[in-house]
């Protein structure tokens, strides 16, 4: 998965994004950004100008594009915002903000080319865990269907077989097939609701991450396969 970021111009060493603000805050990012907009009018009043409103765009596994808005504020839009959050929240920011700023300071002090590097590393960080999220969210969508079935091992159980001593007899009864590196269910037994596929992710000998799925069995499934090693 690929994750692209659309951001202005500004100097992201003296702004705070409205996600890290939620995250120190222990809020949900929905609700600071809802916060945010409802005190909007009133810093236009009297400053004369909008908060900045940023972007981020994430390429899903699947092709499909999502956005998630953010906004990008100064020391004082941030202190300004805060004074709707409670006293535990705002000293969180409050610090947050010292330690910037001796950090910007720190890096206004070494060599031009070794802080632009700090920089790179930690936003390389930020996108990885921003990607790690939106996997474990786009995986729990495609699982939703398949999280209370089985495995062939579960159900194998039961008799004192395997997963594999399970499979095999249900190839020998023609009721899986082995198919493009996986098991399938054979052309009679496709449209009787006995499985759902399951996703996961794993890393290819190049380190590669990409999706796979395998054969789950539904409730329906499960019971199909007891009685018909029963019998």
């Amino acid at each position: 998965m690929m994750v692209k970021m659309n951001r202005s111009d500004q100097n992201e060493a003296q702004h705070m994004t409205s996600l890290e603000i939620a995250q120190l805050s222990g809020k949900n990012h929905k609700d600071v950004l809802k916060a945010i907009r409802n005190m909007e009018p009133s810093w236009m009043t009297i400053t004369g100008r909008k908060f900045a409103l940023c972007e981020k765009t994430y390429l899903m596994a699947n092709g499909v594009e999502k956005k998630q808005p953010y906004y990008s504020l100064t020391k004082t839009e941030t202190l300004y915002i805060a004074t709707k959050f409670n006293d535990e929240a705002r000293a969180r920011l409050v610090l947050r903000w010292e330690q910037l700023e001796k950090e910007r300071l720190m890096e206004m002090q070494k060599p031009k080319q070794r802080p632009k590097e700090i920089r790179l590393l930690a936003c390389d960080e930020e996108v990885l865990d921003e990607a790690d999220d939106i996997l474990g969210d786009e995986l729990a969508k495609l699982n939703k269907y398949s999280r209370n079935c089985y495995t062939a091992s579960e159900i194998a159980k039961v008799f004192g077989m395997d997963g594999r001593d399970l499979n095999s007899f249900l190839a020998d009864q023609n009721i899986i097939r082995w198919a493009r590196g996986q098991w399938r269910l054979t052309q009679k037994y496709k449209h009787m609701e006995l499985t759902e596929d399951r996703y996961k992710y794993v890393h290819d000998l190049d380190g590669h991450r990409k999706l796979v799925s395998y054969l789950v069995w539904t409730e329906k499934g499960r019971e199909f396969l007891l009685s018909l090693i029963e019998d």
